[in-house]
């Protein structure tokens, strides 16, 4: 079902995040900043986990977690030791919470605050998965540009 290949899909990029975030050769480039670009990939990795941890984590697996989203953009120099333990706990949030999730949920319409409107929670979660995916592609390109 669905729930299974988002599950799967999110965990599968969370891992190539983390295998990204691992190849920077050199780890103060995660934080560089350059031609027009706005985020480092550091911060990227923060944002991704702090969002998928506040609407899967906190809305759906009742975790707890509270984000701030202004540090994710904000925080620099953070130990790529940090960002990938950081990224793993995400993984296993992920896997316990779709396994929380009954597929009668899915068809809900979310109550999630975002700025979406009248959507199920099985169009938010796809949003969410592009979401990574997304942001997942533009760490790659920053780090094969800035990590020369």
């Amino acid at each position: 079902m669905i729930k299974d290949t988002l599950k799967n899909l999110i965990i599968r990029d969370l891992e190539t995040l983390k295998r990204e975030i691992q190849a920077y050769q050199n780890e103060e480039k995660l934080w560089y900043i350059e031609k027009g670009i706005l985020n480092s990939a550091g911060n990227l990795c923060l944002h991704l986990v702090g969002n998928l941890n506040t609407y899967f984590g906190a809305e759906f697996g009742e975790t707890g977690y509270v984000r701030n989203r202004p540090d994710e953009f904000a925080l620099k120099n953070i130990p790529r030791t940090e960002l990938v333990d950081k990224i793993e706990k995400t993984i296993i949030m992920i896997g316990k919470t779709f396994d929380m999730i009954s597929e009668e949920q899915l068809n809900k319409i979310s109550r999630v605050e975002h700025s979406l409107k009248d959507v199920s929670n099985e169009y938010f979660f796809v949003h969410l998965a592009m979401h990574l995916s997304y942001h997942l592609g533009q760490v790659n390109y920053h780090r094969r540009l800035l990590d020369n």
